[in-house]
């Protein structure tokens, strides 16, 4: 582009298709017509954002805006990319700029007066870009091995810009590397091959996309960045209804199957630590054999494991005797022995889920009618597009002893939590006194909240507020039907009529 653009001037800019821009620059401003003209068409949707150089552009008669007209007649004195950033500054020589900034669903054209202030936008449904300026937009990262050492060899921080497909690349070249020399050698590897053609229009998941490694179904190659933004626009417009839409469901079922992997790997793990952990009706039993020998208002006590014959220690509750401290174990039991079934239940269910997931993946990677398709998704429901948002999806879900737990993510999800997915009988909590989450226990008709489940929730709460690094918390927690929100309190805010306080450490999911 600097070779392209540098000492030509900015003739104008337009726009007759919404989120799309024209910039042509020329040699001359003088002559009626264009002598030796360079266009920019910028591309700027939320779902995809391009830059292209067309060749020649008729602008329509009709339906045609002027747009930045404070910047014709300037010469462009230099094209340069931020510094650690996917942004790039057309720079004229009165000290003026416009930026392309390609943050993916965020893209814009922001025009920078000689004082390095945003003072136009292309976007203005972007309105934090005003606050952008010159200066935050080029980043200095030490990029040295030491400092990849000292980030326990997570690059990510220290190349932002990499993205997805470079991330993915590198993931698959770790794999079989096991020190930070070889690692770092591979990733100077990589920065070289991404700093010199060739340029890949390749095919990823269906949809075309330009690349900067062979990676994926490689389409073409060039040595011209030019022609290959340019290959990659015509290839991305082109994409017929079938590939459009048979990627995106692609798409969509891969992202479930992963995390339909990642909660089957998770859940496996936690249900080997339940099984491999010392069973609480054992430790009741080796407190009962032991009750001779305990102390009263002893906390810690070192007994033998005929079990596993081997030294214990056991945790008591000072205030209670050797024998109710078992039987408390014994309580425990039960509702570990709940946890372990209710964990095998959702193994069986997820990996069932997985197998359909996987047959859906076969099936319409085989399709080649776009009424196929259709029809295909219809009929096995697969389009969750307009479905209503279930609390799983809207909010923090904990499972445990058989009772669900929803936790707000901010304090308009707090609302929505509250309001429409909370029942009278649901149990409520929150961190006194401090902002933070709103905890849901849902109710199970017929049945008294566990003190070790309300105990869970609370420490929750308590972690998801301002309290979160206190030795310990304080948590309100009362049935819903006495949280109300009065007309014109903020969002979030409640108010409480009756509570009750439970102090916890703060522990995450």
């Amino acid at each position: 582009m600097h070779r392209q653009l540098a000492g030509k001037t900015f003739i104008e800019a337009f726009s007759q298709e919404k989120d799309e821009i024209i910039l042509v620059f020329d040699t001359s401003v003088n002559d009626e017509e264009l002598v030796d003209p360079f266009f920019i068409k910028a591309t700027l949707r939320s779902n995809f954002a391009c830059l292209s150089f067309p060749d020649s552009f008729d602008r329509a008669r009709r339906n045609s805006v002027n747009l930045f007209t404070d910047f014709q007649n300037q010469k462009v004195e230099f094209i340069e990319v931020y510094l650690n950033e996917r942004a790039i500054q057309i720079s004229f020589e009165n000290g003026n700029k416009l930026v392309f900034k390609l943050f993916g669903n965020r893209s814009n054209l922001i025009a920078i007066d000689q004082e390095g202030i945003a003072t136009q936008l292309f976007n203005n449904k972007l309105p934090a870009d005003k606050s952008i300026t010159s200066e935050s937009l080029n980043r200095d990262i030490d990029q040295s091995f030491e400092v990849f050492v000292q980030n326990n060899e997570r690059y990510e921080a220290l190349f932002p810009t990499f993205g997805k497909l470079v991330n993915a690349y590198l993931a698959e070249k770790f794999q079989h590397l096991t020190n930070a020399t070889e690692k770092w050698e591979t990733i100077q590897q990589t920065l070289d091959e991404l700093n010199a053609p060739p340029y890949y229009l390749t095919k990823i998941e269906l949809i075309p996309t330009l690349s900067l490694l062979p990676v994926g179904e490689i389409i073409s190659e060039y040595d011209d960045p030019i022609e290959a933004l340019n290959g990659f626009y015509l290839a991305y417009i082109r994409l017929s209804g079938i590939e459009k839409e048979k990627a995106e469901m692609l798409r969509v079922l891969r992202k479930r199957l992963t995390q339909t992997d990642n909660y089957l790997e998770n859940t496996f793990k936690k249900l080997v630590e339940l099984e491999e952990a010392t069973k609480n009706d054992e430790i009741g039993n080796i407190i009962m054999a032991n009750l001779h020998i305990i102390p009263e208002r002893t906390e810690k006590i070192e007994l033998f494991d005929f079990y596993r014959d081997q030294p214990i220690i056991v945790k008591l509750k000072k205030e209670l005797t050797a024998q109710k401290n078992a039987e408390g174990y014994y309580r425990k039991s039960k509702n570990e022995k709940i946890e372990l079934g209710r964990l095998n239940d959702s193994l069986s269910a997820r990996e069932m889920e997985r197998q359909n997931l996987t047959k859906h993946l076969n099936a319409i990677e085989a399709i080649e009618s776009l009424r196929e398709l259709r029809s295909y998704i219809k009929s096995n429901a697969l389009d969750q597009t307009k479905a209503v948002a279930t609390p799983a999806d809207l909010f923090k879900k904990v499972e445990f002893m058989g009772y669900t737990i929803l936790v707000g993510r901010n304090a308009k999800n707090n609302d929505v939590l509250t309001k429409q997915f909370a029942s009278k009988d649901d149990l409520w909590l929150h961190a006194k006194d401090v902002t933070g989450s709103h905890v849901v226990i849902k109710n199970q008709p017929g049945r008294n909240f566990p003190a070790l489940v309300i105990e869970r929730a609370a420490e929750l709460a308590a972690f998801y507020s301002k309290r979160k690094n206190d030795s310990l918390c304080p948590v309100i927690y009362t049935p819903k039907k006495f949280v109300r929100k009065p007309k014109g309190l903020p969002e979030g805010a409640v108010v409480v009529d009756k509570e009750n306080v439970l102090m916890v450490e703060a522990k995450g999911e």
